[in-house]
């Protein structure tokens, strides 16, 4: 997971509605920093940290709600969007990771140095460590029905993933159309020069 980028220009003399201004707007830049992954279907971990940025977007308008802008309110809608769609493809990828490791272990006489490969290539991934020596288990080998059904159920899946993938690429487009970032931004500059 990225981290969070550092806060600058928080003030403790500040009002609150000054200070959450400054917080939105680093946090705005920051799934902004993410964009560049937008285009690359299968940057799995940097599409995940953008669906992790727009949920700290998306708390910082909630917590901040009654300080902030009423317009900002239609930022908060359109990054839950962002951040459900962007679930949908996490949860397709992690599905489609275990199911290719289950399938991938289970292939009948894999080697030892095969499998040692594979399971030091999972635990870079954001599988969990502990349930990578579970699937590369040898001794639990589905029959082929089950094996039938697992490769359909990936098949679908990664079908799923690039129906999911689409809808949010589809929403960022649009949010591009309507210049999104400027917009929201625009929207704590003109408040931070109202009284």
């Amino acid at each position: 997971m990225a981290k969070a980028e550092p806060i600058s220009g928080l003030n403790a003399q500040a009002s609150t509605y000054e200070n959450a201004c400054i917080i939105a707007r680093t946090k705005i830049n920051e799934l902004y920093s993410w964009q560049e992954c937008v285009n690359q279907p299968y940057a799995l971990r940097e599409l995940h940290n953008l669906r992790i940025a727009a949920k700290r977007l998306r708390y910082t308008l909630e917590i901040f709600a009654d300080f902030l802008p009423a317009e900002c309110q239609s930022a908060h809608t359109e990054l839950v969007q962002l951040q459900e769609e962007l679930g949908q493809v996490h949860d397709s990828d992690v599905m489609i990771a275990l199911l290719r490791l289950c399938l991938t272990s289970q292939e009948g006489a894999i080697n030892k140095q095969a499998l040692q490969k594979e399971q030091k290539k999972q635990a870079k991934s954001f599988l969990p460590p502990d349930l990578i020596p579970t699937l590369l288990d040898t001794n639990v080998a589905p029959d082929a029905a089950q094996r039938y059904g697992l490769e359909q159920l990936l098949s679908r899946t990664e079908q799923e993933r690039e129906k999911h993938y689409q809808e949010f690429y589809q929403h960022w487009q649009d949010l591009q159309e309507q210049d999104f970032q400027q917009r929201v931004l625009a929207i704590l500059d003109h408040s931070q020069t109202s009284p």
